[in-house]
């Protein structure tokens, strides 16, 4: 006999929304469906938090760890021999970014190092001007990463997956978070003129925390953001008032489709646009600058003069409540890029040129403005390179080690953590992973990475996945 209880069913709709009611009772950080101006407004951290802001250098390719930070005596002895089980035991075969075996000579560094500040940092010839700043950085000599092809590991560095479609690491700051300043976007990338990322905006995205949340792309040169300025034919209050119909019609066509991120996210960027008219063009304007903070940062000459400016606009970005700011230095369109399959002496020397006096000049601004106090500045590249030579000339990849540096809010400067084998193949003294980089900026800006999670598909996801170790010998 059949049951004259009415059958309840769930339409998508009501079972997304059941599904975010049941994801408030756990432990996650998540927002439900706010309304769009208020996806990015201000949020208490979740611990003390050292850091306000983030700055992001992205040293693209694979920066060699044994020819800028890691000198390695060891190579230098053994230039030119077969890598054995005698040389490094352990060490059976090296296998290669194409999969295959390689019986490739050992190559020394091209390039003379000396140690430099109280803390005896060894730095090649390459970073003079950031040789005189190392007794204000943390360098971690023994980060590694699952991966030895370019995207998949900026993906790792960005996201925590070596997957596309996760959320990047300034998209979880902002969602857990916000922004501290409504007029400006609340996470900024810029990219080395002429060049592209791997793996494109991606690795900037959102992923599922909701389209809100992802990087904001800034031109090259004077004009980062197109087509600010309003029509000379259309005054302000038309403006507005066309703004005003345009939100109240997507209001009405976002009731029942509250899950659809984009929509809401178009709603804000075309509030924050409107906002963006009046505090963007005054932000990104860094001839405002005096001469000598524009020549501090390398404006001055051509070789410097792209990441001078991104660098200087990270500052003026950073110091009006931009909360987030990656910067891209190389890539593998544009020649002489970090990633050095050959001719390392001639395309290291011309990588550093580009980065080598910017990045001294953000550090020494932030540091006489006071803003290295509430700052983090993160540097590192996907993975490092190999001891071997590729061609005679080159370095292959290597997600077995590389050196990356911190400074800022929260470090404890002048340190020098980790330690790669006498050939610096792989970490072995105090190994961390991308995910326990990614755990101590998260802790230092004052979030927990195993509570800042977000319920999808199921489960919470978070961007550690399963925790990250934090880096406590860099912690002040």
């Amino acid at each position: 006999m059949k049951s004259s209880k009415p059958v309840h069913t769930f339409s998508r709709r009501q079972f997304i929304g059941a599904s975010l009611a049941a994801a408030a009772i756990m432990p996650s950080f998540s927002l439900g469906s706010a309304e769009p101006q208020s996806l990015l407004a201000p949020k208490a951290p979740m611990l003390p938090a050292k850091a306000k802001s983030l700055i992001l250098i992205v040293t693209q390719g694979g920066m060699s760890q044994m020819d800028t930070f890691d000198p390695k005596p060891e190579l230098d002895r053994h230039d030119g021999k077969k890598l054995t089980v005698e040389l490094l035991p352990g060490v059976e075969e090296v296998k290669t970014f194409f999969g295959g075996k390689d019986s490739s000579p050992l190559m020394r560094s091209p390039y003379k190092f000396a140690k430099h500040g109280q803390c005896g940092m060894d730095v090649s010839e390459l970073f003079p001007h950031l040789a005189q700043r190392v007794d204000e950085l943390c360098f971690v000599r023994s980060l590694t990463c699952d991966s030895n092809s370019h995207t998949p590991a900026l993906f790792q560095m960005n996201t925590g997956a070596i997957q596309q479609g996760f959320p990047s690491l300034g998209a979880w700051l902002l969602y857990g978070l916000g922004s501290e300043n409504p007029d400006l976007p609340g996470f900024c990338v810029m990219v080395q003129k002429n060049s592209l990322v791997n793996g494109g905006p991606a690795n900037w995205g959102a992923g599922f925390l909701g389209a809100a949340y992802q990087g904001t792309y800034l031109r090259s040169g004077a004009t980062p953001i197109l087509h600010l300025e309003a029509p000379a034919d259309f005054p302000p209050v038309a403006q507005e008032g066309s703004i005003k119909f345009l939100r109240q019609l997507n209001r009405e066509h976002l009731r029942g489709r509250e899950e659809d991120s984009a929509l809401s996210a178009r709603m804000a960027a075309y509030d924050l646009a409107l906002r963006m008219q009046a505090r963007m063009p005054e932000a990104v304007e860094v001839e405002k600058e005096t001469e000598a903070t524009r020549k501090l940062y390398g404006l001055d000459h051509p070789d410097t003069e792209d990441t001078g400016r991104k660098c200087l606009l990270a500052r003026r970005l950073i110091e009006r409540g931009v909360r987030v700011v990656q910067i891209y230095s190389g890539s593998s369109q544009c020649g002489g890029a970090w990633d050095a399959h050959s001719d390392i002496k001639n395309g290291h020397r011309k990588c550093a040129k580009w980065i080598d006096r910017p990045v001294a000049g953000l550090l020494h601004d932030l540091q006489r403005t006071g803003l290295l106090r509430q700052t983090l500045i993160v540097a590192l590249s996907e993975f490092g390179r190999m001891p071997i030579s590729q061609g005679g000339t080159g370095r292959d990849h290597n997600p077995g080690c590389q050196t990356m540096w911190m400074a800022g809010a929260g470090i404890k400067p002048g340190t020098i953590i980790g330690a790669t084998d006498p050939l610096g193949y792989r970490a072995v003294e105090s190994p961390y992973h991308m995910r326990d980089l990614h755990a101590t900026i998260l802790r230092l800006m004052g979030l927990d990475d195993f509570k800042l999670t977000f319920y999808f598909n199921g489960r919470n996801y978070r961007l550690t996945e399963n925790g990250g170790q934090l880096i406590q010998q860099a912690l002040a």
